[in-house]
């Protein structure tokens, strides 16, 4: 994937192909084609914790960029610590991926920098893809200008997987590593653990690692073993 300045990296499985549309099958399609044209305009994606907003931004820079449509990817929780001229130098990008919003709003240099930014892309007539936990409108920004442009942006909002669509992307993320994830087992995370998606994430990220070591199969009695032995 493409190599971003400070380290920043889009995932290797952030693609379409491995992200379970379940109840947000239409703003799944509406980024695939944005990704698939040159157009213009604003994005907002919102959603709590867990449902993909990060990926679905990685997505669609990844699947801009192999169409040939320059894309970058920019996650503010990771940039803040090194202010708002992160978000300069990005000319020639059709399309502009900011994750993590939240986290600079009421900062006002950093909303000076967002309106700079802003006004790059509409001018350039490129697109501006932004995500947060919230809507614009319930974000307290320090500027109006920039509150106002975010607010008439066109919202998509994410909502979260049933169950089904959970054990779906937890076998979709074992199979991305090689390993397969009997249903009996997904079943036992979803009982025994944390029902939000990132948090099973984490958990099959720890019994992978687990199972290539000693070359196990994920079953429930290697998974007890091995989360027994996890520091809370």
């Amino acid at each position: 994937m493409n190599q971003l300045p400070l380290g920043i990296r889009l995932r290797e499985r952030a693609v379409f192909e491995h992200f379970v549309p379940g109840p947000n099958a239409a703003a799944v399609e509406q980024l695939r084609g944005i990704a698939a044209a040159s157009g213009a305009g604003v994005v907002w994606l919102a959603g709590g914790r867990g449902v993909g907003k990060s990926h679905l931004l990685q997505a669609t820079c990844a699947a801009a960029l192999a169409r040939g449509i320059e894309a970058v990817y920019l996650s503010l929780a990771q940039l803040r610590q090194f202010g708002p001229g992160t978000l300069d130098g990005w000319p020639g990008a059709r399309l502009v991926a900011l994750d993590d919003v939240a986290c600079v709003v009421g900062d006002r240099l950093w909303e000076q920098g967002l309106f700079g930014l802003y006004r790059d892309i509409e001018d350039r007539r490129a697109v501006l893809l932004a995500a947060a936990r919230e809507p614009p409108v319930r974000l307290s920004f320090s500027l109006p200008d920039l509150a106002s442009r975010f607010a008439a942006a066109h919202l998509l909002t994410l909502q979260p997987l049933d169950d089904g669509g959970q054990r779906e992307a937890l076998r979709l993320r074992a199979q991305a590593r090689g390993l397969e994830l009997p249903e009996e087992t997904a079943l036992y995370l979803q009982r025994r653990y944390r029902r939000e998606l990132s948090a099973l994430y984490e958990l099959l990220d720890t019994i992978d690692e687990a199972a290539l070591r000693a070359q196990r199969r994920l079953t429930v009695p290697f998974i007890r073993e091995v989360l027994k032995a996890r520091p809370p």
